[in-house]
């Protein structure tokens, strides 16, 4: 039996996946964790460090871009809102996003990172804002070391820090910072509701992380991708299947989102396969491409394992 290193994070979807409850055929999951999940897709990408990772979306396409040698499963095991990731500074008296334009803005990490790029798709398709009127100032680097940044996207200076630039107003706001402050408030009042709405109104359902795997080991076996398509399908039933069974008020913390676009939609809160998911799929490739991260369009065709295109589960 083959053994494949793996790298994804324990969540009610793949518990069952990396505990040994589904088949994954003549392959055996290796695991190793991680403190942070980004260390596995930094890792990937700058030393193709495992067979099969989880990681972010744009940081997939930027690392295809680039000519990193791994390729998608059509497998979206995490998913989020983006409308509460952006933070204000109050003081500035900032009451729409347009008054963003302008000014400088904060970023957490790198401008490639996908809770990144979904933010500021909402600032500029659902509230208008001319992204290239704001000058994007990063807290790190990117995964993909060769990926280079539009003109107005720059590294904070030397010795400062964003979390302290925000909170002095030298940046009007930040997206995907973790900090607490009486000064600092959501740019986007009711946050959730927002985006529950948008998802009502015009299917707006971020994908945030798929699964890559090496493509050395994709064309030595063509039935790697589907065997491995199917275990998490596999993976993902057994959760579903408690998920519905939950009342909302008894659902576990991790759940209670999926749960709530469960109801929401009518139905499997985290479809796999690319058929499902076309719609956020063009829409990330778009955003990306808008945002100065991809400078050619992919067909979805060309960005999945052989084998997995018509599955969906």
């Amino acid at each position: 039996m083959a053994t494949l290193k793996t790298c994804i994070q324990t969540l009610g979807h793949t518990e069952a996946l990396k505990t040994g409850k589904v088949d994954s055929g003549p392959w055996r999951l290796e695991f190793e964790e991680v403190p942070a999940i980004i260390q596995a897709f930094r890792r990937m990408v700058r030393g193709t460090e495992f067979d099969v990772s989880e990681m972010a979306i744009t940081t997939y396409l930027c690392a295809r871009a680039h000519g990193k040698l791994f390729t998608a499963l059509p497998v979206f095991i995490v998913r989020a809102f983006h409308h509460g990731g952006i933070l204000v500074n109050r003081n500035l008296d900032i009451e729409h996003p347009r008054q963003l334009e302008g000014r400088k803005v904060g970023v957490n990490r790198g401008y490639t990172v996908t809770a990144g790029v979904w933010a500021r798709a909402v600032l500029e398709h659902q509230y208008g804002v001319d992204l290239s009127k704001i000058t994007w100032v990063l807290s790190g680097d990117e995964h993909v070391a060769e990926y280079k940044a539009p003109c107005n996207v720059v590294p904070v200076e030397p010795g400062q820090n964003v979390e302290d630039l925000l909170i002095s107003g030298e940046v009007a706001a930040a997206v995907g910072l973790k900090v607490e402050n009486p000064n600092l408030v959501p740019l986007i009042p009711d946050a959730q509701n927002a985006a529950f709405a948008a998802m009502r109104e015009s299917g707006y359902y971020p994908i945030n992380h798929t699964v890559v795997v090496r493509n050395e080991l994709l064309e030595q076996d063509p039935d790697l991708a589907p065997t491995l398509f199917n275990a998490f399908v596999d993976s993902k039933r057994q959760w579903l299947e408690r998920l519905r069974q939950t009342q909302p008020e008894e659902r576990q913390r991790g759940d209670q989102f999926y749960g709530r676009v469960m109801d929401t939609l009518g139905g499997d809160p985290l479809p796999y396969g690319i058929e499902p998911n076309r719609q956020a799929l063009e829409s990330v490739i778009g955003f990306a491409s808008e945002q100065g991260i991809l400078t050619q369009q992919y067909a979805l065709e060309d960005l999945f394992a052989a084998g997995t295109l018509g599955l969906v589960g």
